[in-house]
Parts: structure tokens; sequence; C-alpha cells
């Protein structure tokens, strides 16, 4: 069976707010390595309403705390928007009190609007230039080799934190190749560039001291319900949030509706479209056909799981019906 993951944001719902979510994911965490999920990501976004991940070194070490053997990760952190230094030291600590159960995916988009991003970083556009070096850099602060350099990562050296690359066109596909590291790949939100990606990274993937051969990971949505109408039905909340992205309206998740006309025009309704267009919708089996043929189709080695509906329960129930026909 294809191993099966999951990227949790701490979505924000409507009536809600930010410390709910994130006991809905801490407990999300909990159920998902109950049902044999291998790891649980999460992922930086700025200046968002609607998601409260944002310190996720933080958020993750609230996840691992109450778990015991799944994965717990960055899916990712934008890497640009901070020191190598900080988050070689960040990740070790996690590593140190959590052993041989953190991974780190780093990508160079900001997570935001350009503004917030300045606010961040003001030479934020230098550093994602230097984005291969300072993975690079980050690779050596958690080495056992960095320790004759004058500067290192305490705690952190030594730890050896998997690095992945993560991305949504074919820049990090090159980069993740030519350093031999494991690729994550955002098709649950940008689609366009999937099938080329995974074609550089396997035909110029370089063996390495993490990786000895290419490791690909794609994320997509996923809404399973008892029923195709029900799971149709749900959606619409993960429409609404997705419309909030090509609008700029950034509130929190909506509850679902019975339908999206006049919430939407042509012109919106086609972006979201092609956005979710890796999104598996419907009861189990409908599910399991569509995700069966998608990794026929990339031949993944592993699958991530976004799934945005506003019912916790719900939501709950989306991952528990995944995990059942999966291993069918």
């Amino acid at each position: 069976m294809t191993p099966l993951s999951i990227l949790d944001l701490a979505v924000v719902t409507e009536r809600s707010n930010p410390k709910e979510a994130i006991e809905r994911s801490r407990d999300l965490a909990r159920y998902a390595e109950n049902l044999g999920y291998h790891r649980f990501w999460m992922a930086e976004h700025h200046n968002m309403e609607n998601i409260a991940s944002s310190a996720t070194s933080v958020l993750l070490g609230h996840i691992a705390d109450a778990t015991e053997k799944i994965r717990v990760g960055s899916g990712g952190i934008m890497l640009p928007n901070h020191s190598p230094l900080i988050i070689a030291e960040q990740f070790g600590t996690l590593a140190t009190i959590y052993p041989n159960r953190v991974d780190l995916g780093v990508g160079r988009a900001p997570g935001t609007d350009q503004l917030t991003a300045s606010a961040i970083r003001p030479d934020r556009m230098q550093q994602v230039q230097n984005f291969p070096q300072n993975v690079r850099q980050l690779q050596k602060y958690l080495s056992k080799e960095n320790s004759e350099s004058k500067v290192r990562a305490f705690p952190g050296e030594g730890t050896e934190v998997p690095i992945w690359i993560l991305g949504s066109s074919t820049d990090s596909a090159f980069l993740a190749a030519e350093l031999g590291l494991p690729y994550a790949f955002a098709s649950h939100f940008a689609p366009q560039q999937l099938v080329p990606a995974l074609r550089i990274y396997r035909e110029r993937f370089k063996p390495s001291d993490q990786l000895d051969q290419p490791y690909f990971m794609p994320c997509v949505n996923v809404i399973a319900a008892d029923t195709d109408d029900q799971a149709e039905f749900l959606s619409t909340s993960m429409l609404q949030m997705f419309m909030g992205v090509v609008t700029g309206d950034r509130s929190p998740m909506k509850p679902p509706v019975d339908s999206m006309e006049g919430i939407w025009n042509e012109h919106t309704k086609y972006a979201v479209r092609q956005m979710l267009a890796y999104s598996f919708i419907g009861s189990g089996q409908s599910v399991k056909s569509d995700i069966e043929q998608f990794l026929d189709q990339t031949g993944a080695d592993e699958l991530m799981v976004s799934t945005y509906i506003y019912n916790h329960k719900q939501r709950i129930r989306s991952y528990e019906l995944l995990a059942e026909v999966m291993k069918n």
C-alpha cells in the first residue's frame, strides 16, 4: 500500500478561533496516528485570518507532544523568510525532544502576499536567489560534519533531520534532483506543472547521503463521505475557501452550501477548478478509484492528503474512510 500522510494548516472556521483550530489539528493528529497515517505536516502561512499555522515549528512541537510515533514535519518552512541557522536550531530542538520523528520540508515561496513578505524580511528577494545555498547550509548545520565550524547549531548538530524540497513548479524539481533529496509537490493547489516536474526530478536525480533513489510525494485534496452527494455538499466549504484565495478574501472557512450558484461567477469558478484539478471528492469507493488512477499515472512513492471540511467530525470521518478503503 502506498503510504498516506496528511497536510494540515490549522484552518480557522467561521464562528471559531485560532485556539480551537490548533486543538482540532492536535486532535486530528491523534486520530491520524491511530489510523496508520505516516506523516502529519503543517505549512507556514502569514497574514491569513483563516490559517493558524504561522509559527510552524512551535505548532509541530504541540502536535508531536500529543502523539507517539507519527512523523511530524513542515510542509513547509519557507526558508527565504528565515535564517538557516535558526531553522536548524528549531528543528534540531524538535528532533532532540522527539528523535526519529521530525521532517523538515523547505520551500522558497513567501507563504503570503508581497507586502507581508517584505515585512517578514526586507531582503527576501535576495534570499530567494540564495535558496539552494541556504538549503546546503541547513544540511551542514544539521550534520555531524559541522563540528569543526565556528558557527554551529545547538541543539541540531548531528540530528541529520531529513530535509525535503517542496515545490509547485519545475524549478524545485531541478534542485531536489541535484541535491538528491525527497520531493513533495503542491499539486493540491498548483497542478499545472506536476507531470513535467516529476519527469525532471526522476530523470536528473543524483543519489546523496540522505537518499539513494528518487522519492516523490504529491499532495492532493480529498473529501470522502458516506455518499457522493454528501461529499459534494461538504466540498463547497473548500470551494469557498479557494475562491477566497482567488479574490483575496481571507476570512475564516465558511460552512457548506447547497449550491455555489450565485456565490461565484464563471471567471472565479474556472480559476478555482483549475487550482483544484487534483481533488478527489465522493464516497470512499469513488475516492479510492480516482486515487488509484492518480497513483498509477504518477508512480508516487507516498501520497499526502489535505482535507478542507468545515465540521471537525466530518473531516475526521473523511480521513477514516480514506484509510479504510486504501487498505483494502
